[in-house]
């Protein structure tokens, strides 16, 4: 257990097919963190293009965003599996994602005039206090905590999978709409849970790092932290809109 993580993207598998290739040049925390700010900046001009898109409403913006969530998906799978393509996929997958993210955001924002601008800077108010917290030893990662993460992470990716095939019968799941006191505390324990990843991403990152993984796991790192950091934004997102509403 000491290798996984709740995220998908830093699975024991995955982890353990790319650790496995040779290398003479090892990755490290500083080249993770310049490769999570690639991209990092590669989601925000996604974002951009999606957010200019839904604000002109054009016919199209409809059919690009359903294929833009199907590319990143795609992309998603492909670092997953494939980790050693992670330098190209990544940034592939943040553009597309940040694409949806961006056409999201204009949507809420249109709805809840500044959220967007509350969201960002929680969310990153959250990444820098949740890395300062570690880094310093603050927080430990242990098996239990690891496989309560997992668990709990799982969980709630089954219940949303759920309320998307309700959804696709006209069927409105609890909770994750509700913008009443159930729906906002429901909210705030995926939020919680979601920065409790980024734990165990540190966590899995830094154990890479201390055991001579591969170069090109700081792109594969950076990519496991933009997809949490992702699903991190849309949650505070959701959740600053259930408390304005």
């Amino acid at each position: 257990m000491k290798d996984k993580s709740g995220n998908p993207a830093l699975s024991e598998s995955a982890l353990d097919r790319l650790s496995a290739k040779e290398s003479t040049s090892k990755a490290t925390i500083g080249g993770t963190a310049i490769k999570t700010f690639i991209l990092f900046v590669v989601t925000i001009i996604g974002a951009t293009f999606g957010w200019n898109a839904m604000a002109s409403a054009s016919s199209s913006v409809g059919l690009i965003l359903i294929a833009s969530s199907l590319l990143a998906f795609v992309f998603a799978l492909i670092t997953i599996f494939k980790p050693a393509l992670a330098m190209f996929t990544g940034p592939l997958y943040a553009l597309s994602q940040g694409y949806v993210l961006g056409a999201i955001s204009q949507t809420f924002n249109a709805s809840y005039d500044g959220i967007v601008v509350q969201a960002i800077g929680l969310t990153g108010a959250i990444f820098f206090v949740s890395l300062w917290a570690f880094s310093l030893g603050l927080i430990k990662v242990t098996n239990k905590m690891r496989v309560g993460i997992i668990i709990a992470t799982l969980g709630i990716a089954v219940y949303y999978l759920v309320a998307f095939v309700l959804g696709l019968f006209g069927i409105t799941a609890p909770l994750i709409y509700d913008s009443g006191p159930w729906g906002i505390l429901f909210s705030v324990v995926i939020v919680f849970i979601a920065t409790l990843n980024l734990f165990l991403d540190y966590d899995m990152i830094q154990n890479l790092v201390n055991r001579g993984a591969p170069k090109q796991m700081e792109w594969y790192g950076a990519f496991a932290l933009i997809v949490t950091l992702i699903w991190l934004y849309m949650e505070v997102l959701r959740l600053l809109g259930k408390v304005r509403n």
